[in-house]
């Protein structure tokens, strides 16, 4: 466990990440870490699984850590205190605002390439954008579908 965060129930999905101190703006949070595969190898081990916690780093796309820690639990927000951080291979979760003792600690996911899976958002916050997708991945996704809509009509 990393010094004052705690898991407990969240509003936004099953368990969260909460802060027992007061957290500074900049300030690094904890570390996504664990083992660290290829996409690929990703891909074949987890391929009959729902739930993973996948984290693509080292900016190529390629590498993706398997975190099974305390970060795994800071949720997704439309509207984040936190943001991920990659440096060098290596991913922190940072404070982007002055975080309050006791507040749940969430970040954008901006997930891309979910095998045509929904990933539908229920953060609450009022700007929620209804996904967990990048901006990228949800226009990539709406070109795909014109694509198919126009093939369809042909």
């Amino acid at each position: 466990m990393v010094d004052g965060l705690v898991i407990r129930s969240s509003s936004i999905h099953a368990a969260g990440c909460y802060t027992t101190r007061a957290i500074k703006k900049g300030a690094r949070v904890c570390e996504y870490d664990g083992p660290r595969f290829t996409k690929d190898e990703a891909d074949e081990r987890y391929k009959d699984r729902d739930i993973t916690y996948l984290f693509s780093c080292g900016g190529d796309k390629g590498t993706v850590i398997d975190g099974f820690g305390t970060a795994m639990f800071i949720n997704h927000s439309c509207d984040p205190n936190c943001e991920s951080d990659d440096l060098n291979g290596r991913v922190f979760i940072k404070a982007i605002r002055h975080i309050a003792a006791g507040e749940e600690l969430t970040y954008e996911y901006n997930l891309y390439d979910s095998d045509d899976v929904d990933q539908d958002c229920y953060c609450g916050a009022k700007k929620c954008r209804g996904t967990m997708f990048s901006d990228d991945e949800v226009r990539r996704r709406a070109k795909k579908a014109r694509a198919e809509a126009k093939a369809l009509r042909r």
